[in-house]
């Protein structure tokens, strides 16, 4: 007989009910609904499939859901995410007051949108617009909105061009050009807006991103741009904005062909004007026409806000904004979404009055110093290779240049270090697999949620899917004293799996929730057990 099946808990826990559930439950019903606890009050089944017929009260409703939340993993332990979790409680205040506003209302919420149009200014100047007045962009819901406005402004333009020319906008159609390790909203525009994804190989040579040499092996007078990503998800490198557009430019010239970048600054866009203000990558490179970003992410917002800038007017076509006539007034969109929650765009704009330029800067740059020592600690272990490298000192003649001709090494400045966002990506190290093949690196993430840390375990972009990598995103919650104890699971947790000696023990560590014994008294520091005292429940 099979002990492999499927087997359904929801379906067990309806078989499992008294037969008379449902008639005790309607019999108590009025009582049933005033206590989210059924023990007290009644038998009740919190809703799943179906609308209840009677409501309860708003408390009950609260506690019922507020406790199967209560099964989520911890925000600030979750370091397998980008999304910013925290912001100081004035911030939540103000967005409370403002929760039940709808961007898209300008008639109503006039000086709502008048804080949207400074939050487009001020990026349009961090990223050096040639004019920050006459700005054009929008907010979005995050990236992956933005990143298809961004394509579809792309789209558009080679379509004109193309019926200008002449020529056919169907056969054999646009391509777009970005690299393997893409984040999946690049591959959603070109399969949801039917546009060829050209995806180029990345290797560890091109240090896990485009290469921008291989890259124009895949361009062509069909190709409708070039999305270059300043901050790959997968190590945190910035792709060479600087040497695509340089290469793009030697192609225009050769060929007469133009063909545009738009920067998926999604977590980048943030970082690099604070930490790495020398790098090139914005529209201070002509060949750039637009720019996303996440506002959620390190713009420090709660989640729900995101933001596309274009160069200028003349690279968003006027057939992509819609003229409406709504509520009395007439207003202009160009984006993907209608109604748009506005307490995450004013929650943004409280970031830019609140922490000012040097205010990003120290984020940035603690942000980058905590991933620095989490990555040195890690290979100083032996066990770990980190693939990231915002770790690792620039070339001598490039610290030259940071430090003014001299040769003094500033431990605190992060120009001093490769580029790159603060990501620390790892596996283990070629001789630690050498020692221990039968350890599956999975099992570090697995073992590290039991202690309560969300850092993910999966594969690299094509062509490296077969190398596995950890990755630990440091926002600005993760203070020097989390990462410090995230080390000391790391390393608690692979001298354990090393002391198992075979694949099968090592899961015995699932249940395991060791801590150092900071502050407590070592074992059998009390009088022997007498038995006079009542065992813990």
């Amino acid at each position: 007989m099979s002990l492999s099946k499927h087997i359904n808990p929801s379906k067990l826990i309806r078989e499992s009910k008294n037969s008379n559930h449902h008639h005790l439950n309607s019999s108590r019903e009025s009582d049933s609904t005033s206590h989210p606890y059924g023990a007290r009050y009644g038998i009740t089944s919190i809703p799943k499939f179906h609308i209840p017929s009677k409501g309860t009260s708003a408390q009950t409703a609260y506690q019922l859901i507020h406790d199967e939340l209560a099964l989520d993993g911890s925000p600030s332990l979750n370091l397998a995410s980008f999304v910013n979790t925290w912001m100081p409680e004035p911030a939540d205040k103000l967005m409370m007051e403002n929760m039940s506003k709808n961007l898209i209302d300008q008639d109503e919420y006039p000086m709502t949108q008048e804080i949207h149009t400074r939050c487009v200014s001020i990026l349009a100047d961090l990223w050096h617009a040639p004019s920050t007045h006459q700005a054009i962009g929008t907010a979005t819901t995050g990236s992956s909105e933005a990143i298809q406005l961004g394509g579809l402004a792309m789209k558009r333009l080679w379509q004109e061009r193309r019926k200008a020319e002449g020529k056919s906008i169907h056969e054999p159609g646009p391509n777009i050009v970005m690299g393997a390790n893409a984040q999946v909203a690049l591959e959603k525009f070109a399969r949801y807006f039917e546009v060829e994804c050209r995806l180029v190989p990345v290797s560890v040579e091109s240090k896990y991103r485009l290469d921008p040499q291989k890259a124009m092996q895949y361009v062509d007078e069909n190709t409708i741009g070039v999305y270059v990503i300043l901050g790959s998800t997968y190590t945190g490198h910035y792709e060479p904005v600087k040497e695509m557009s340089d290469l793009l430019d030697e192609y225009e010239q050769k060929t007469g062909i133009s063909i545009p970048i738009h920067v998926d600054g999604a977590s980048g866009a943030f970082v690099a004007p604070f930490a790495h203000p020398k790098l090139l990558w914005d529209f201070k490179l002509p060949r750039v026409v637009s720019i996303n970003t996440s506002g959620h992410k390190y713009g420090l917002a709660y989640v729900g806000v995101g933001w596309v800038v274009w160069r200028s007017k003349a690279y968003l076509p006027k057939d992509l904004i819609f003229e409406l006539h709504y509520l009395g007034s007439v207003e202009y969109s160009f984006s993907l979404n209608f109604s748009r929650p506005a307490a995450p765009i004013i929650a943004q704009y409280f970031n830019f009055v609140h922490l000012g330029f040097e205010g990003y800067r120290a984020v940035a740059k603690d942000d980058l110093k905590n991933a620095r020592l989490l990555s040195r600690a890690l290979e100083k272990s032996g066990w770990y290779t980190v693939l990231s490298d915002i770790h690792r000192p620039k070339a001598k003649d490039i610290l030259q240049e940071n430090n003014h001709g001299t040769t003094d090494f500033d431990e605190e400045n992060s120009e001093n270090y490769e580029d790159g966002l603060p990501v620390v990506t790892f596996r283990f190290s070629d001789s630690f697999q050498e020692s221990y093949p039968e350890i599956q690196q999975k099992w570090i993430q697995i073992l590290l949620r039991t202690k309560g840390w969300i850092v993910p375990n999966y594969e690299l972009a094509p062509d490296l899917e077969k190398v596995e990598i950890l990755r630990v995103v440091i926002r600005e919650n993760a203070t020097e004293a989390l990462v410090e104890r995230l080390l000391g699971d790391i390393i608690e947790i692979t001298q354990e799996i090393i002391k198992q000696e075979s694949p099968t023990n090592a899961l015995t560590l699932l249940g395991k929730h060791r801590r150092d014994n900071v502050g407590k008294m070592e074992e059998g520091s009390g009088s022997k057990y007498s038995g006079t005292y009542s065992r813990q429940c």
